[in-house]
């Protein structure tokens, strides 16, 4: 029978929860436990309405791989809050009242049973695409971060599920979507994405090359690497301004690519991805809930995964 995939990029969901839900939800001891609760809501919503057979949680072992940012130093450079020795993750600039719940959400996903999934020196996207590409059914990738759209492939029934409001309400993001907004399909939007750059995760782009221009360029010449021979071809049909910056980008355009594209070849441990109908630790379940005060938000949760 074929199973139904959902990955998880957890860390975009608890962010997103921890700044939608408001922080005066607190543990008994006052604790703000808002992106516990939140994620928790998250994910009995995403269940009730998909009804994945399996259930994974991608984690970010490794916010910031070393291999990635050797090759880039920018990358996610602002979100540094100290560096640290080499070897050891650079500690990432988190809400004071978000940095203490992340264990606590670990240790609730471990008690319920839901498989949770990170691997050093890799990103939660890496581990998602290393799963998505394994996937002999249908997978929905559930994250609100767009460099995840390189992973749609409509043959093989992959899209993204991007939260607009909430968990309730979610642009599904397949290849028809990615065509009308980019004008290019999964495997074109990492070309696009690395010649329009992106502030958020300190990717400098092609200066002078945004998105529309991107998308222009990939529709004339196919890829990048069409492109950059299109730069080497004075018949082509580049503007001066547009052959000059892409010229001046060769370095940066030959190691975006490693950057940008997610990994698939992650070394996973062995997990079960099935989603659980009862807690894995009921004893521990029911510490945590007493001891963060997770109420609602945690019967819900086991309420779905039972029915």
């Amino acid at each position: 029978m074929t199973r139904r995939l959902m990955l998880l990029d957890t860390a975009s969901l608890y962010f997103r929860a921890y700044f939608g839900v408001p922080d005066s939800v607190r543990a008994p001891d006052g604790t703000p436990v808002n992106a516990v609760r939140g994620l928790l809501d998250f994910i009995a919503r995403l269940v009730q309405d998909h009804r994945p057979d399996d259930l994974v949680a991608c984690m970010d072992a490794d916010w910031r791989p070393h291999w990635r940012v050797e090759l880039i130093p920018t990358y996610k450079a602002h979100r540094v809050a100290a560096e640290t020795p080499a070897g050891v993750p650079d500690e990432e600039e988190t809400p004071d009242t978000l940095s203490p719940q992340v264990p606590v959400i670990e240790e609730v996903l471990d008690a319920l049973g839901i498989a949770r999934v990170g691997v050093s020196p890799y990103e939660a996207d890496d581990v998602i695409g290393t799963l998505a590409g394994r996937a002999t059914g249908p997978v929905d990738i559930v994250t609100g971060d767009r460099d995840l759209y390189q992973l749609v492939d409509d043959a093989r029934e992959v899209r993204v599920l991007y939260p607009l409001k909430g968990v309730g309400t979610l642009q599904v993001t397949d290849e028809a979507w990615l065509r009308q907004k980019y004008g290019v399909d999964g495997a074109g939007y990492v070309d696009l994405a690395l010649l329009r750059g992106d502030p958020s995760d300190g990717l400098p782009g092609v200066p002078g090359i945004g998105e529309k221009t991107a998308a222009k360029l990939l529709d004339a010449f196919g890829d990048l690497a069409g492109i950059m021979a299109a730069v080497d071809d004075p018949a082509a049909r580049l503007t001066p301004s547009q052959r000059r910056r892409l010229d001046e980008a060769r370095d940066y355009v030959a190691v975006a690519p490693k950057v940008v594209r997610v990994a698939g070849d992650v070394p996973l441990p062995g997990f079960d991805p099935a989603l659980p109908r009862e807690p894995r630790d009921p004893e521990a379940l029911e510490a945590l809930a007493a001891r963060w005060g997770l109420g609602g938000s945690l019967q819900r949760l086991l309420l779905t995964l039972q029915a």
